[in-house]
C-alpha cells in the first residue's frame, strides 16, 4: 500500500516538475495567464510556470504572415463593377494586444482589409484603378497599419493582384481599345504619308538646286576657260607681233647697212615697209576691236630716212 502511494506521488511529482518547464522556440511568445487572469509572457527559451495554477492561454509567432484576401466586388466612383482580390503580409508585434483586444484575429484583419479596398476604390474611377495601383497600395497599408494598430499587429505589406471589371465592362473596354488603336494606326499612317510627301519634295528641290548650282558652276568655268583662251591669244598675237617687229627691224637695220648708198635700198626698203604695212592692216582687219588707219605711202620714203637715220 506505501508502494502504491509512492508510485501515485511520484507520478503526480513527476508530472508537474514537466508541467512547470516550459521550452519556447524562437520568434514565439506565450501568454500565460494564473487563475483566469493575466500573470506574463514567455519569450524564447527556457521558462517556469506554477503547475495547475499557471496556463498558457494563446502561443503564436512573431514572425511575418501572408494573409490571402478573398475576391471582392466593388464598385468605382463611376459607377462600375469591378472585382478585387489582394494579399497582405503582418506580423504580431504585441501579443498581448493580438490576444486580449480583439476576437479571431486573422477574421478581423481581413474584414478591415475589405472594407478598407471598398473605401478606396469608390474614390477612384475606372481608368485610375489600373494606373495607379501602386499608390493605391500604399494608401492601404498606410490606412491599414493605423487601423491594426491597436490589436497589436503591423501590416508590412499590401499589393492588389487582380483588378477584373464586369464582363460588359470588359467587352466596352476591349472595343474602345481596338477603336484607339485604329485611330493611331491611322494618324501613324497620316504622319508617315506626309513626311513620305515632304522628304519627296525636300529631295526634289535639292536636286533642282544642285542641278542649278552645277549649271552655274560649269558657266562659269567656260567663261574663265573663254577668257583664259582670249588672255593666251592675245599674249601668243602679242609675242607674234614683237617678233615681227623685231625682225623687221633687224632685217631694215640689214639692208640699211648692206645697201648704203645705192639707189636701189630705197626700194627694198619701201618694198619691205610696203609689204609689213600690208600685214599689219591684215591683222587689224581681223581683230574683234579692229580700227581703220590711213597712211600716205609717200610717207614711206621719208619714215625709212629716218630709220636710216636712226640706224646709222
Amino acid at each position: 500500500m506505501e508502494a502504491f502511494f509512492f508510485f501515485v506521488l511520484l507520478f503526480f511529482g513527476g508530472s508537474a516538475l514537466a508541467g512547470s518547464v516550459k521550452i519556447v522556440s524562437e520568434k514565439n511568445e506565450y501568454l500565460v495567464e494564473s487563475l483566469g487572469s493575466y500573470k506574463k509572457k514567455l519569450e524564447p527559451g527556457l521558462n517556469f510556470v506554477v503547475p495547475f495554477v499557471d496556463k498558457v492561454v494563446y502561443q503564436q509567432t512573431t514572425k511575418e504572415k501572408v494573409l490571402d484576401i478573398p475576391p471582392q466586388a466593388c464598385i468605382t466612383r463611376d459607377n462600375v463593377n469591378v472585382t478585387v482580390d489582394a494579399v497582405v503580409y503582418w506580423r504580431i508585434v504585441d501579443m498581448y494586444k493580438a490576444y486580449y483586444k480583439v476576437e479571431n484575429l486573422q477574421n478581423a484583419l481581413v474584414n478591415v482589409v475589405l472594407t478598407q479596398i471598398r473605401s478606396e476604390m469608390g474614390q477612384l474611377e475606372l481608368d485610375q484603378t489600373f494606373t495607379a495601383r501602386s499608390e493605391i497600395n500604399e494608401i492601404l497599408l498606410r490606412e491599414l497599419d493605423q487601423a491594426t494598430d491597436p490589436w497589436g499587429i503591423k501590416v508590412t505589406r499590401i499589393e492588389l493582384r487582380d483588378l477584373i471589371p464586369s464582363k460588359a465592362v470588359q467587352e466596352s473596354m476591349d472595343l474602345q481599345m481596338a477603336a484607339e488603336r485604329k485611330r493611331r494606326a491611322a494618324i501613324l499612317a497620316s504622319e508617315g504619308e506626309r513626311e513620305a510627301a515632304v522628304n519627296s519634295a525636300q529631295g526634289k528641290a535639292q536636286s533642282k538646286l544642285l542641278e542649278a548650282e552645277a549649271a552655274k558652276k560649269a558657266t562659269i568655268l567656260q567663261a574663265e576657260a573663254k577668257k583664259e583662251a582670249i588672255i593666251l591669244e592675245a599674249e601668243a598675237g602679242k609675242q607674234e607681233q614683237l617678233l615681227k617687229a623685231e625682225a623687221t627691224a633687224l632685217a631694215l637695220e640689214i639692208v640699211s647697212k648692206t645697201l648704203n648708198n645705192d639707189p636701189k635700198a630705197q626700194e627694198a626698203l619701201q618694198f619691205l615697209l610696203a609689204q609689213n604695212y600690208l600685214e599689219m592692216g591684215k591683222t587689224i582687219g581681223n581683230s574683234p576691236s579692229s580700227k581703220v588707219m590711213f597712211m600716205d605711202p609717200q610717207s614711206l620714203v621719208s619714215t625709212l630716212e629716218g630709220m636710216r637715220s636712226v640706224i646709222s
